[in-house]
């Protein structure tokens, strides 16, 4: 049973939260919903998917995120030639001089780190793509029938650009509902493009402190399952993710643009934002405005759109405003 957590350890939790963001601002420009469904992600023990076009700090944001919770960090380049031993890691041939013995020994390889970085992960064929599979849900590694344990917590944050189509291969929908989140970077604002520029091409070094370790990001983790979230809310996010299927009972906009749902996954991915989202803001109780933000990164990799949906030009997001529109929050 879970110990439940005083308001003073509640209180440095939250101030822990709010040093990290400002950490992360010291090197990060604008991007401020961005970072924090990041850290929602992080704080909700799920994985990130990011998507935007080249320049826009993709890489610098999860390089600095590592930095400022003091983990272990790796980056991969995803190449089309890239092995699923290049991640997980292989079997090495080793000799022992003295007695002429010989004995396989497990090198690891990148996966085994506290945030991956998987840079560009359309840019890899199907298999290495799936290699990461076990490893996101399972946080372990299965070769030549031995298990390892990965580090707690093990975080995946993956990058893949949205408008290049040559030489990519378009992520399954089984491992697009790994990620918890799908998180869109746009273009900064006009006044966050000129501090950019002036902060980038001057002599000054933006270094990052580290303000939080491995520990405290876990017991964040445990903190967040223990937000409150009503029955009403539960009720509210279940019909939600239930309206995005189509069938005899969906609505026309699902009925004629959805060809595939957002699974039972999704639900719990909504609930589990929502609850990471309303302790980012010191609270203790998820509320529907956390449900309303977070529906849209969450649901958005998990609706498969028909053809009629691409031919009028319709996005996921276009139906997650439609059902947010649609149904009712509770008062």
């Amino acid at each position: 049973m879970t110990d439940t957590p005083s308001e003073a350890d509640i209180a440095a939790r939250v101030d822990a939260i709010a040093r990290l963001r400002d950490e992360i601002a010291r090197a990060i420009i604008g991007q401020h919903d961005v970072v924090e469904q990041l850290l929602i992600g992080l704080f909700a023990g799920g994985h990130c998917l990011i998507e935007g076009v080249p320049g826009l700090g993709k890489t610098l944001l999860v390089r600095t995120l590592g930095e400022a919770l003091s983990l272990d960090f790796r980056r991969v380049q995803f190449t089309p030639d890239l092995m699923p031993s290049d991640i997980l890691g292989t079997e090495l041939l080793e000799e022992d001089h003295g007695t002429g013995h010989r004995h396989f020994r497990f090198q690891k390889g990148p996966v085994f780190t506290n945030l991956l970085l998987a840079d560009e992960l359309n840019r890899t064929p199907p298999k290495t793509q799936a290699a990461l599979l076990e490893a996101m849900q399972e946080h372990s590694v299965s070769y030549a029938g031995v298990t390892h344990r990965l580090s707690e917590p093990f975080f995946v944050l993956a990058t893949q650009n949205p408008i290049e189509q040559a030489g990519t291969y378009p992520l399954p929908e089984a491992q697009l509902d790994r990620f918890l989140l799908n998180i869109r970077v746009d273009y900064p604002t006009e006044e966050e493009e000129r501090a950019i520029l002036g902060h980038t091409t001057g002599a000054a070094s933006s270094s990052v402190d580290a303000v939080m370790a491995a520990d405290d990001i876990v017991a964040i983790q445990r903190l967040v399952r223990q937000v409150h979230v009503g029955d009403r809310l539960l009720a509210w996010v279940a019909s939600l993710v239930r309206a995005t299927r189509p069938g005899p009972h969906a609505p026309a906009a699902i009925a004629d643009h959805v060809r595939w749902g957002a699974g039972p996954r999704a639900g719990q991915a909504l609930v589990l934002t929502a609850k990471a989202r309303a302790l980012l803001h010191g609270r203790l109780a998820a509320t529907r405005d956390d449900v309303a933000v977070l529906a849209t990164p969450v649901l958005r990799h998990r609706i498969l759109l028909s053809f009629a949906a691409e031919a009028a030009r319709r996005t996921p997001d276009d139906i997650v405003a439609d059902l947010l529109a649609a149904i009712p929050a509770p008062g």
